[in-house]
């Protein structure tokens, strides 16, 4: 029997429908342009709008200062640091902007913006489309049970996996799922992140900022998307996501066969 903790899944295919009006449908340029003279240190976020499809070879040799902090492959030993193994070209290209241009303060941003600064917006596709060709790895699922509130005794990870699945309609909460897939492996289309197997803390971070409700960025939409989402979850509910999220992985051919010949394989006398 596979450990509860950890929540791989294979094959899930669940049409979110009411949740899917949630998601943006697939766009050609980066969705996320700012006004050309409203961008600071120069027109970071608009000059992704100039660029063509990221070169993965030219990204490796470019992404050698992330390594200290996200990993040569992008997935951090450090759980401060986010994992962006996976993570579609155009969300690198666009977080990467948005730290250049001084819009993205909050969490690591001190240490972000001097090292995107230096990066120009080709060079932000470049670093976005090798990270796009790693494997993300993944974590595991915090399984303590939650102590008090509407979900007491419930697992952490299964209020998270309720979330992430279904959501809340009766609160306007769509399932997570709807946009960023069934196994959290983003959507390139739109630019929306890989975010299974991401690390607990970080997901409950930005989260929080969602939560909060305010950004600095001149284009917003896709920010305010998040933060009508996350404007209704109370603190377990962040930690409980968080924890399913670390978790959340692909299972492989092997592990889904194996699945199979135990399901095949008739149980032994007792």
């Amino acid at each position: 029997m596979r450990h509860p903790r950890l929540l791989g899944i294979a094959g899930l295919a669940i049409a979110a429908v009411a949740a899917a009006a949630f998601a943006q449908s697939t766009v050609t340029p980066l969705p996320e342009q700012a006004p050309a003279q409203a961008a600071p240190l120069g027109d970071a976020v608009a000059d992704l709008a100039k660029t063509h499809w990221g070169d993965a070879k030219a990204g490796q040799a470019k992404a050698g200062a992330c390594a200290a902090c996200h990993g040569v492959d992008g997935n951090p030993s450090d759980p401060q640091y986010p994992r962006i193994a996976g993570m579609p070209e155009r969300y690198v290209a666009q977080q990467l902007a948005l730290f250049k241009a001084g819009v993205r303060t909050s969490g690591m941003a001190a240490i972000m913006a001097p090292m995107a600064a230096p990066l120009s917006a080709q060079d932000m596709r470049d670093v976005g489309a090798y990270f796009a060709q790693q494997k993300a790895g993944a974590g595991v699922a915090d399984d303590t049970a939650i102590a008090s509130g509407p979900y007491a005794g419930m697992k952490f990870y299964e209020v998270g996996q309720k979330l992430f699945r279904g959501g809340d309609p009766a609160r306007g909460i769509p399932a997570c799922m709807a946009c960023h897939g069934p196994a959290g492996a983003g959507n390139p289309g739109p630019a929306f992140p890989h975010i299974g197997g991401q690390q607990s803390a970080y997901v409950v971070r930005r989260l929080q900022e969602y939560r909060t409700g305010t950004t600095a960025e001149q284009d917003h939409h896709l920010f305010d998307m998040m933060a009508t989402v996350a404007r209704n979850l109370s603190d377990d509910e962040i930690q409980s996501l968080g924890s399913y999220l670390q978790g959340l992985h692909e299972r492989s051919d092997a592990d889904a066969g194996n699945a199979q010949a135990d399901a095949a394989t008739p149980p032994k006398a007792g």
